[in-house]
C-alpha cells in the first residue's frame, strides 16, 4: 500500500510517488469523468469514463524562466447546444475561473516563515473525531439579535465582545497569565479558593505562553516544559492571599491591551483543552469568570456600518448582485468585498512632487500617468493600487513569498531593472542610483540566499540578477575586441576605485606577495562590511564559489544558468590576482568546469537550443580559464600542468571549426577562446611544444586568412579568430627570440621561472612570408574606411608580428608619419589638458592610446636616423614626447625609461639649436629691457652650452628620476619579450602617474631634501653639477617648450628656484649656477608670465609658501652678503598684490636683513609700481615702515628699493584724509604726522612730506613735489596749529 505524502517533502519525492503508482498499476481511489466536446458534444454519454489515460505531472519541459507576458486573447463565451449555461451564472467569471493565465500567479502575496517551528502532536481523546459543533448549540442560552445576520458575524461580534473585556484594577476576576505564561489565575470565592487553587487547576497541564517557538526543534518542548515546572513550583510555595495579592500588583502595572490578549489566548487554550477532555471528563465542569464587567471601546459601542446595511443598498455599488439563495450572503460586508470593485481612476500628478517609481514585468519604468489594461499582472491589492507595475520594496517583498513561482519572477524583474540600468536607459529619469539602492538594502546578500532555494527556477533568476549586477554589460565584448591589440591580454584589476587606506597601502606591494598575505583585519570582517567597499570581497567571504561549484556539479541547471554561472566567475577571477587564486583553488571547481563543459568527444548538436550543457563544449569555459592565467604565470603553470588542458587546447585547435559538430558560431567562438588561452600561455614562455604538435594545423589556418579577408562580406567571428592566430604566432615568434636568462639574487626575481624556450628561431622562421601578404591585402583596403572597420584587429595583429619578426619595419611605415590626420592628432597631444580621473576603465584606455603614442615616436625616432625631418615635425615630437613622460602610467616604466633615454634628450629633436634659437633668444632679451633689468648674461650662449651638454643632462635626469627597479624589470619583461621574466598579466593598481608633472625640477628637490636631512653638507661637485644640469634642462624649456611646464604654475617654478639657494651656503655663488637662474628668474618676470604669479593658493609639493619664505629670509640674512640676484629673489614676492604676511616677516622678524638688500632700482626685475600701488592699508606694516626709517635701519644708500617703497606707503598714509576711517587710524595717522613734523633728520622729512610719484630712474626712486599740494598745506597747517596750542597750553 502506497503511503500519503508528508510534510517536507518536494516535487521530486511527488514525482517519485507517481512514478511507483503508475509502475504498480492499482485503481485510482478517485475517478476522473471528463465531459464531451463543448463544440459537438458527446456522441455517446453512456460510454463509461477511460481509465487509461491519466494525467501524468512532467517536468523536463518547464522553461528556465516565466514567459513573457504577453495581452490575454479576447475571451468570448458560447453556449453549445448540448450544454446551455447556468441560468443566473456570469459566462466572463466562468472564464476567469478557468483561467490559466500567468497573472494567477500574483493573487497572493504569503510571507514564507523561515523559523524552525516545533511540532505538536494531537491530545489524544476517547473518541475518534472531536464533537461536532452544530449552530443550534451554539445558539441556547443566547439572547436574539436584532436584524438578519449570519453566524459567521454573529461569531465574530460575540469574540470581539469578549476580547475587548478589561476589569477594574480593584476587581481581580478574570483569568491572567503572567509574564512567563507558567499559569492560570482566576478570582474565586473565599470559599472556593482552596479546592480551586493554581495547582489544582487543570490550567497547569502545561505551558500556553512560552511554546519555545524560535528555538532549536529539539531543544524547544524541553525548555517549555522546565520554564513550565519551575512556575508551578514557584506557585505551590506562595499562599493563596500572596498570589492574590501579586494578581493585583500585575493588572496594575500591566497596560490594559496586553491584559486583554492574555486573557484570550487563555481562553482559546482553555476551550481547545475543554473539547480535547470533554469526553474524557462527562461529568466534569469548566471553570467560569464571574464577576466580570465588559469595558467596551468606543467605537465597539457603536452598530457597525456594514452590519445595518441591507442587500439591496445601491451604495454599496458592488460587482454582482447578491442572490438569496446564496449562502451567507445576508449581511454584506464592504470591507471584505472591496477589494472585488473597480479600481479607483488613475490621479494625474499635478505637482512637482516626487512619486515612488514603478516597473513592469520586463524592468521597464513605468511612467505615473501611463494607464495599462489588468489582464498584463501588473495591477496588485498593495499601495497605489491604481497604478500600475511594481516598486522595488514590493519587489523585495515579492522574493519572500512561499511560492516559488512569485519568487523567481521577482528575482527576474529585478535582473531586467539592473541591467536596464547599468545600460543608462532611466537616465535622469530616477533620483539616485538604482544600484546603489538596491546595495543598500541588501540586495547582494538576497541573491545569495536566493541560490540556496531548492527550486531549480530560483535559483537560475538570482544567478541570472547576480550576473546583471557584477557584469556591466559590454564590458567582456570590448576586452575580447582588443585582446590581439599591443599587450591587448594586459588588464588593470576591476577593483573599485575607492579604497580605505589600509588597502591603499598594500598595494603598494607586489600583486604575488599581497596575495599571499592577508590582514587579519580584513579576515575577521563580516561579509556585509566587506560588502559595503567591494562587492566580490562580500560575495566570495559568504563562501559563494563552493555553491556555484555545487549547482554546477550537481544540480545541473539549464544552458542560461550554467552561461550565467559562468559569466560571474569570469568577473571574479578579473577582480584581482586573490580572487583569481580563490576561483582556482576552490575544491573541485576547476575541475567541474573542465570535465563538463571542456569535454574532448561529445554527441553532435545541431543548431537548435540543447537542453542542457553538461558534456558539451562551451567557449565561456574556455575563456575562463584564459582570464585565470592572465593573473599570473604561476596560475598558467597549474592549469596546463594540472588540468591536462593540453590535451583540450589539441583538441579544438587541430580541427577547423566546421569540422566540431557544434553550431557555426559556438564552433568559431570556443577555436578563437582556444588560441587565446594558448597566446596567454605563450606570453609566459609556456606551451611552446604544442607549435611543433600543431603546426600544420596552424600554417593551414593562415593559409585560409588571405581567403577570408577578400570575401565579399567577412565574418566578424572568423576575423577574430584568425587575429587570434596571429596573436599566438607573435608569442611563439617572440618566445624563439628570447634567451635564457640568468638567474637574479632577489626574491623577485627568484620566484619567476625560468625555463628555457622550446621553440628555435628556424622553427617560426617561415612564417613571416606568408604574414606579410596578409598585411598587403589589408593595407589595400585602407582608403575605404567601411570595409576597413569591418577587419576588426587583423591588421593590428600582422603589424604586432612584424615588429616581433624584424627590426627594421619603420623604413616601410614611415610614410604614416606624414598622414594629416597623424599630425592633428600629434598637435592634440602636446596641447595642455587636465589630467583625468584615473579608474580601471579610464587607465585601461589611457594605456592603450598612451602605447599608441609610444610606438609613433619610436616610429618618427628611427625615421630621423633615416632622413632629415623638419624642424615643425621634430618640435612637434618633442613636445609629444614629453607630455607623455608625465602622463604614463604604472605598468609603462620601460616606456619612461625609453623616453629618457630616447626622444625626451635626442639632439635631432631640439631643431632649434641650428636654426637660429640662441640668437633669437638674446634679441629677445634686449627687447624686454624696457621692462627690467638684464640680470642674465647672455641667454643664448646659456642654451648652447645646454645642447652641448645634452647627454650630461640625460644622465642626470635617468639618475634622480629613476623607478623602482622590480616595476622596470618586470615592465622591460613584457616590452621585450622576455617571457620567462613575466610575473604576471595584472597591473598594479592606477593611482597616479609614474613621474610627476614637475618632473623637470626633481634633482632640485631632491637636492633639498638631501641637504635638509644632513647637516654637514653635501660634497660640492655632486651639489654643482645637479644643479647647473638641472637649470639648463629648465631653461631649454623654459624657452623653446613652454608648453611643457604649462602644467606646473609659475609660483612652483619660483618656489624651485628658491630652493637652490637653501641647499648650502656656496652653491648660488657659482657663476654658472648664477647665470641660469638670473635667465630663469627674467622668464618669471616677463610681462604675459608675471599675472599668472599667484602666492596665496596652495602650490603642488609645498606645505606653505610662507613658511619657505622665512627660511628664506632667515638664509639670506646669514649667508647672502648682499648678493643681488638673491635680492631679487627676496624682493619678488614683496609686491603690494601679494599677502602682506611675507612683508611683515620681513620688517618685523627680519629688519637686519634690509641692510644687505642692496639690489639697485634699475636692476629690479619687474616695476617699482607693483610694490607702491595701491596703497598700504595694514596699520601695523605702516608703523613697521615709519619705524625703520625713523631709526635709520632703512636708507636710500644701502636698501633704495624699500626705501622708495616704504617713503611712498607713509606719505600716502598720513595725508589720507578718509572720514571713514577708524579712530585708531586717524589717531595713528596724526600722531604720524607729527612725528614726522618734527623729525630732526630734514631729509628724511622732505621725503615723507613731499613724495610725489615713484620713478626708478632717478637716484632715489621717486619724484618730490617743489611745494607741497593746497590741500596738504592746509591739513598740514592745521595739524601744526593744534600742536603748538597744545604746547602754550602745557607751558
Amino acid at each position: 500500500m502506497l503511503s500519503r505524502p508528508k510534510p517536507g517533502e518536494s516535487e521530486v519525492d511527488l514525482l517519485r510517488f507517481q512514478s511507483q503508482f503508475l509502475a504498480a498499476g492499482a485503481a485510482p481511489a478517485v475517478q476522473l469523468v471528463k465531459k464531451g466536446s463543448r463544440s459537438g458534444g458527446d456522441a455517446n454519454p453512456d460510454r463509461p469514463p477511460l481509465q487509461d489515460h491519466r494525467d501524468v505531472v512532467m517536468l523536463d519541459n518547464l522553461p528556465d524562466l516565466p514567459p513573457a507576458l504577453v495581452p490575454a486573447p479576447p475571451k468570448r463565451a458560447r453556449p453549445s447546444p448540448g450544454h446551455p449555461l447556468p441560468e443566473h451564472e456570469d459566462p466572463e467569471e466562468r472564464l476567469n475561473r478557468h483561467d490559466k493565465h500567468i497573472t494567477a500567479v500574483l493573487t497572493k502575496i504569503i510571507e514564507r516563515d523561515t523559523s524552525s517551528v516545533a511540532v505538536n502532536l494531537p491530545v489524544p481523546c476517547g473518541v475518534a473525531f472531536p464533537p461536532v459543533f452544530h449552530h443550534s448549540q451554539g445558539r441556547q442560552g443566547k439572547p436574539a439579535t436584532s436584524g438578519k445576520r449570519s453566524i459567521f458575524a454573529q461569531e465574530i461580534a460575540a469574540r470581539r465582545a469578549s476580547e475587548a473585556k478589561v476589569p477594574p484594577v480593584g476587581e481581580v476576576a478574570s483569568t491572567l497569565h503572567p509574564p512567563e505564561g507558567a499559569a492560570t489565575c482566576e478570582a474565586l470565592t473565599p470559599r472556593e479558593q482552596g479546592s480551586q487553587l493554581p495547582w489544582n487547576s487543570y490550567s497547569f497541564q502545561g505551558p500556553h505562553l512560552v511554546t519555545g517557538k524560535g528555538l532549536k526543534s529539539q531543544e524547544a518542548e524541553q525548555e517549555a516544559q522546565t520554564i513550565h515546572e519551575e512556575n508551578v513550583a514557584r506557585l505551590q510555595a506562595m499562599a493563596p492571599e500572596e498570589i492574590l495579592q501579586e494578581q493585583q500588583r500585575l493588572l496594575a502595572q500591566l497596560d490594559p491591551s496586553l491584559v486583554a490578549f492574555l486573557r484570550s489566548h487563555s481562553r482559546t487554550c482553555e476551550q481547545a483543552e475543554e473539547k480535547a477532555t470533554g469526553e474524557q471528563r462527562p461529568g466534569g465542569r469548566s471553570a467560569e469568570v464571574t464577576g466580570e464587567e465588559p469595558i467596551m471601546p468606543t467605537s465597539a459601542s457603536e452598530p457597525r456600518q456594514e452590519d445595518k446595511l441591507e442587500p439591496g443598498a445601491p451604495a454599496l455599488a458592488l460587482p454582482v448582485t447578491p442572490q438569496k439563495e446564496w449562502l451567507h450572503m445576508d449581511t454584506i460586508e464592504l470591507e471584505k468585498l472591496h477589494w472585488t470593485r473597480d479600481l479607483p481612476p488613475l490621479r494625474r500628478q499635478q505637482t512637482q512632487e516626487r512619486m515612488q517609481a514603478r516597473f513592469s514585468l520586463q524592468g521597464e519604468l513605468l511612467a505615473p500617468s501611463v494607464d495599462l489594461p489588468t489582464h498584463l499582472g501588473l495591477h496588485h491589492h498593495g499601495e497605489e493600487a491604481e497604478r500600475a507595475g511594481y516598486s522595488l520594496q514590493e519587489l523585495f517583498h515579492l522574493t519572500r513569498s512561499q511560492v516559488s513561482q512569485q519568487r523567481a519572477l521577482a528575482l527576474h524583474v529585478l535582473a531586467q531593472v539592473i541591467g536596464r540600468a547599468q545600460a543608462g536607459e532611466f537616465g535622469d529619469r530616477l533620483v539616485g542610483s538604482v544600484l546603489r539602492l538596491l546595495l543598500d538594502a541588501g540586495f547582494l546578500f538576497l541573491l545569495r540566499f536566493s541560490l540556496d532555494d531548492r527550486v531549480d527556477g530560483v535559483i537560475a533568476a538570482a544567478i541570472r540578477a547576480l550576473r546583471a549586477l557584477l557584469v556591466a554589460p559590454g564590458d567582456e565584448e570590448l576586452l575580447d575586441s582588443t585582446f590581439s591589440w599591443y599587450h591587448g591580454a594586459l588588464v588593470f584589476p576591476l577593483m573599485p576605485s575607492q579604497e580605505d587606506k589600509e588597502d591603499e597601502d598594500e598595494d603598494e606591494e607586489p600583486p604575488a606577495e599581497k596575495a599571499k598575505r592577508k590582514s587579519p583585519e580584513e579576515g575577521n570582517r563580516p561579509p556585509s562590511d566587506l560588502a559595503r567597499h567591494d562587492v566580490i570581497k562580500g560575495l566570495l567571504a559568504t563562501n559563494l564559489l563552493p555553491r556555484l561549484r555545487y549547482l554546477l556539479e550537481v544540480t545541473c541547471p539549464g544552458p542560461s544558468a550554467v552561461l550565467d554561472i559562468l559569466a560571474v566567475l569570469i568577473r571574479l577571477a578579473r577582480h584581482s590576482l586573490e580572487s583569481a587564486t580563490r576561483v582556482l583553488e576552490c575544491p573541485r571547481l576547476i575541475e567541474t568546469v573542465i570535465q563538463e563543459f571542456l569535454p574532448t568527444s561529445w554527441s553532435p548538436m545541431g543548431v537548435k537550443p540543447t537542453l542542457s550543457l553538461h558534456r558539451v563544449p562551451c567557449a565561456p569555459a574556455m575563456k575562463l580559464l584564459r582570464v585565470l592565467a592572465s593573473a599570473g604565470r604561476n596560475i598558467a603553470a597549474r592549469l596546463l600542468s594540472g588540468f591536462d588542458l593540453r590535451s583540450r587546447l589539441c583538441r579544438f585547435i587541430a580541427e577547423a571549426p566546421q569540422d566540431l559538430a557544434l553550431p557555426p558560431e559556438e564552433a568559431e567562438t570556443l577555436s578563437t577562446e582556444a588560441f587565446r588561452l594558448w597566446a596567454v600561455a605563450a606570453s609566459y614562455g609556456q606551451g611552446g611544444d604544442l607549435y611543433r604538435e600543431l603546426y600544420p594545423v596552424l600554417i593551414r589556418a593562415l593559409q585560409a586568412v588571405p581567403k577570408e579577408l577578400s570575401s565579399p562580406s567577412p565574418q566578424p567571428l572568423a576575423l577574430q579568430r584568425a587575429a587570434s592566430l596571429l596573436t599566438v604566432l607573435t608569442q611563439l615568434t617572440l618566445a624563439a627570440g628570447s634567451t635564457t636568462p640568468e638567474p637574479r639574487s632577489d626574491s623577485a626575481e627568484a620566484s619567476v621561472s625560468s625555463t628555457p624556450s622550446s621553440i628555435t628561431w628556424t622553427q617560426v622562421s617561415g612564417l613571416q612570408p606568408l604574414v606579410e601578404p596578409c598585411l598587403r591585402q589589408t593595407l589595400k583596403l585602407l582608403p575605404t574606411p567601411e570595409t576597413w572597420s569591418a577587419l576588426g584587429p587583423v591588421p593590428t595583429a600582422c603589424l604586432l608580428f612584424l615588429d616581433a619578426y624584424y627590426q627594421a619595419w619603420s623604413q616601410q611605415l614611415a610614410a604614416v608619419l606624414a598622414a594629416p590626420g597623424l599630425q592633428n592628432y600629434f598637435l592634440q597631444c602636446v596641447a595642455p589638458v587636465a589630467a583625468p580621473r584615473l579608474t580601471p576603465f579610464s587607465a585601461w584606455a589611457l594605456r592603450h592610446e598612451y602605447h599608441l603614442q609610444h610606438l609613433a615616436l619610436t616610429l618618427a625616432q628611427r625615421a630621423a636616423t633615416l632622413q632629415p625631418v623638419s624642424a615643425t615635425s621634430a618640435a612637434l615630437y618633442h613636445g609629444m614626447a614629453l607630455a607623455l613622460l608625465s602622463r604614463l602610467l604604472p605598468g609603462s616604466e620601460h616606456l619612461a625609461h625609453e623616453l629618457l633615454l630616447s626622444c625626451v634628450f635626442r639632439l635631432e629633436f631640439l631643431p632649434e639649436r641650428a636654426s637660429g634659437g640662441p640668437e633669437a633668444a638674446d634679441f629677445s632679451d634686449r627687447l624686454s629691457l624696457g621692462s627690467g633689468g638684464d640680470l642674465g648674461c647672455g641667454r643664448g650662449t646659456l642654451l648652447a652650452q645646454a645642447c652641448q651638454d645634452l647627454p650630461s643632462i640625460r644622465n642626470c635626469y635617468l639618475t634622480h628620476c629613476s623607478l623602482a627597479r622590480a616595476s622596470l624589470l618586470a615592465s622591460q619583461a613584457l616590452h621585450r619579450g622576455e617571457l620567462q621574466r613575466v610575473p604576471a598579466l595584472l597591473l598594479p593598481v592606477a593611482k597616479e602617474p609614474l613621474l610627476p608633472t614637475d618632473w623637470p625640477f626633481l634633482p632640485l628637490i631632491q637636492l633639498y631634501h638631501r641637504a635638509s636631512d644632513s647637516p654637514s653638507g653635501l660634497p660640492p661637485a655632486d651639489t654643482v653639477g645637479t644643479a647647473m644640469r638641472a637649470l639648463q634642462w629648465v631653461l631649454v624649456l623654459e624657452s623653446w617648450r613652454p608648453q611643457a611646464l604649462r602644467a606646473v604654475p609659475p609660483a612652483a617654478r619660483l618656489a624651485r628656484l628658491m630652493c637652490v639657494f637653501l641647499v648650502d651656503s656656496e652653491l648660488f655663488r657659482e657663476t654658472p649656477i648664477q647665470r641660469l637662474v638670473a635667465a630663469l628668474l627674467a622668464r618669471l618676470c616677463q610681462p604675459e608670465v608675471l599675472p599668472n604669479l599667484n602666492l596665496d593658493c596652495p602650490l603642488p609639493g609645498l606645505t606653505s609658501f610662507p613658511d619657505l619664505y622665512a627660511n628664506f629670509l632667515e638664509h639670506f640674512e646669514a649667508v647672502s652678503f648682499g648678493d643681488h640676484l638673491f635680492g631679487a629673489l627676496v624682493l619678488l614676492p614683496l609686491q603690494r598684490r601679494f599677502s602682506v604676511t611675507l612683508r611683515l616677516a620681513l620688517f618685523g622678524e627680519h629688519v637686519g636683513a634690509l641692510r644687505a638688500l642692496g639690489l639697485p632700482l634699475t636692476q629690479l626685475p619687474v616695476s617699482l609700481e607693483s610694490y607702491t600701488a595701491p596703497p598700504e592699508d595694514n596699520l601695523a606694516l605702516l608703523q613697521l615702515y615709519f619705524r625703520a626709517l625713523v631709526t635709520g635701519a632703512l636708507q636710500s644708500h644701502w636698501c633704495p628699493v624699500l626705501y622708495a617703497v616704504a617713503v611712498a606707503h607713509v606719505n600716502s598714509f598720513i595725508f589720507c584724509q578718509d572720514p571713514k576711517s577708524l579712530d585708531e587710524v586717524k589717531a595713528a595717522r596724526r600722531s604720524m604726522l607729527q612725528k614726522t613734523w618734527l623729525l630732526a633728520d630734514e631729509g628724511l622729512r622732505q621725503h615723507l612730506l613731499h613724495y610725489k610719484l615713484p620713478n626708478s630712474a632717478l637716484p632715489e626712486g621717486f619724484e618730490l613735489y617743489p611745494q607741497l599740494p593746497p590741500l596738504r598745506q592746509q591739513y598740514l597747517q592745521k595739524l601744526i596749529s593744534g600742536v603748538l596750542q597744545n604746547g602754550v597750553s602745557e607751558t
